[in-house]
């Protein structure tokens, strides 16, 4: 029998895993929240989000990953065909949002920075 490589989450697992997620990006983004109007499972969990140019999004969270599900908050509209799963958020948000590569890109660079300073001390 071949062992599933998808992790198996409950209803009361899947919010602290999107609330990691949500502060890894919470700086780079306008809003994101779990939605408290669409029902989490065992199989996913609905974010919604605002990116840096005031976009709306419902992202569906699940073991594939994540997904656009709708283009305004709390809505699951769209077909799961139209769209990719990426892997982690910054993989959809980088597809998505252009404020976000810059916010993430200004931010990497500052570390890089600092840290040419701080060999050169």
């Amino acid at each position: 029998m071949a062992e599933s490589s998808e992790r198996v989450l409950n209803e009361e697992t899947w919010p602290q895993e999107a609330e990691a997620a949500i502060n890894d990006i919470r700086k780079h983004v306008k809003k994101a929240s779990i939605s408290a109007a669409l029902p989490n499972t065992n199989q996913h969990i609905y974010i919604n989000l605002t990116t840096l140019e005031n976009t709306d999004y419902c992202i569906q969270m699940s073991a594939s990953g994540f997904k656009v599900v709708g283009k305004n908050h709390d809505d699951t509209s769209q077909s799961s065909a139209e769209h990719t799963n990426y892997e982690t958020p910054y993989a959809l948000l980088n597809n998505i949002s252009q404020g976000y590569r810059e916010s993430f890109g200004g931010e990497l660079m500052n570390k890089l920075l600092d840290l040419a300073k701080q060999c050169e001390s």
